[in-house]
């Protein structure tokens, strides 16, 4: 068994196809299928189903490739310690964040993040959710900041970082744009604009306003909250955005920021890496500059 064939039996599983498999590990299809093989023959199992039009893989298959992508990483680990020597913040961070928080907090996180550890660039994933838990858990992220509940096993550890109040925005020209707080229940009266589904702040607005959740209450869907912000600039609704995107920089004269009536609505943001990471001082230097970057409306945890 060598890492190559370990690689080998990863890239068909992602392609579901020897031949695409075997172009992107730079080798001929006849030479990958012959490793796959011989693996399958050293193992006495088989790893994947090989039917005329498709390729699936067999239960004990899925086993061995999850293993295979932990084996990789830790290998991939060595060479990094070798690179790094005793110093973890040397060398990019792979980080993820939801759709909600990134655009925000990034602006303010850099600069400090920079300082704090200026040879450890990051590498910037945006997506939802369950994506950044996939490509967590897959080796292909190192940490990524998501709101909690999140996880459920010992494999990933989380770490809360700070509490984040939701806020009503409306138009200059709505009747509550002299109001100077909403109550939650109110905004089943209002055609209320939220994330589309699967993003999960729509689902911890529609949780701490649960009066959304009746049949009658209009909500419309965007697909980011910049695009909903101009909505509401436009009149097409309300919405209920995060404190931190309601910083000075995204102030408009044509938008009114309304707080909740207590108790107010709110989010808790993490951050979430696998237990095998070994740059855990890394992990320790993106919170502490998470909770130094003094970002609008949060409020950090001790």
């Amino acid at each position: 068994m060598t890492l190559n064939e370990l690689r080998f039996i990863i890239a068909v599983a992602q392609e579901r196809n020897f031949r695409r498999a075997a172009e992107k590990s730079f080798i001929s299809q006849p030479a990958l299928s012959l490793a796959i093989q011989k693996l399958e023959e050293e193992l006495c199992i088989q790893i994947f189903e090989r039917g005329k039009n498709a390729i699936s893989i067999t239960p004990i298959g899925m086993q061995i490739i999850e293993q295979a992508q932990r084996t990789l990483e830790e290998a991939g680990q060595i060479r990094e310690i070798a690179k790094q020597g005793n110093n973890q913040l040397i060398g990019t961070l792979r980080i993820g964040f939801i759709y909600s928080v990134g655009p925000y907090l990034l602006p303010c996180l850099i600069p400090v993040l920079k300082k704090l550890a200026p040879e450890m660039p990051l590498d910037v994933e945006e997506n939802i959710t369950a994506n950044l838990d996939t490509l967590l858990r897959n080796g292909k992220l190192d940490v990524i900041i998501i709101a909690l509940p999140f996880g459920g096993d010992t494999s990933v550890l989380t770490k809360p970082l700070y509490d984040e109040p939701f806020e009503v925005v409306v138009g200059n020209n709505h009747p509550w744009a002299n109001r100077h707080s909403i109550k939650t229940q109110e905004l089943a009266t209002e055609k209320v604009l939220l994330l589309n589904s699967g993003h999960c702040f729509s689902n911890q607005v529609a949780e701490a306003c649960p009066e959304l959740n009746r049949k009658s209450t209009d909500i419309q869907q965007g697909t980011s909250l910049e695009t909903i912000r101009n909505m509401v600039t436009s009149g097409f609704g309300i919405t209920v955005l995060p404190a931190s995107a309601n910083s000075v920089r995204y102030h408009s004269r044509l938008l009114k920021v309304i707080q909740f009536s207590k108790p107010v609505p709110a989010r808790r943001i993490a951050l979430a890496w696998r237990k095998s990471f070994f740059r855990t001082k890394a992990i320790e230097v993106l919170a502490q500059a998470i909770v130094q970057s003094r970002i609008t409306g949060i409020k950090p945890l001790p």
